[in-house]
């Protein structure tokens, strides 16, 4: 399924937008905490209420993340170079690809460091 195959509502469940965009509920729950574009409000029985506009911000991560291999940080720099159309802003998105390289190294560099320590923490003879 895909976002042609449904209509236009004004809301959207988490489960229909898990459908629509072809992303399991708790990857949706994790971006949620990543990305400030999608942060659903809970129904009076707890349910995650999607507006069109989250929606189509969860179908912008995917495309960054899934089809333009983007890192968590890089899709996060890039969604703030969007320009209204829904496309990269040429100006904006050449200079941004261009720093996330060596801030994308860098930060791996630093993950990297903290998961070594944290496996020496746990191996003790």
């Amino acid at each position: 399924m895909n976002e042609a195959d449904f209509t236009e509502k004004l809301f959207y469940r988490i489960g229909e937008v898990s459908r629509i965009c072809g992303v399991k509920p708790y990857v949706l729950r994790y971006w949620e905490t990543e990305f400030h574009a999608i942060r659903p409000e809970k129904s009076g029985s707890g349910q995650r209420i999607y507006q069109r506009s989250q929606l189509d911000a969860v179908i912008q991560i995917k495309r960054l993340l899934y089809e333009k291999k983007y890192t968590i940080a890089g899709a996060k720099r890039a969604l703030k170079n969007i320009a209204p159309e829904g496309e990269p802003d040429n100006a904006g998105a050449a200079d941004a690809e261009s720093r996330s390289g060596a801030t994308t190294l860098h930060e791996t560099l630093e993950e990297l460091k903290a998961i070594r320590e944290i496996l020496k923490e746990g191996v003790r003879p």
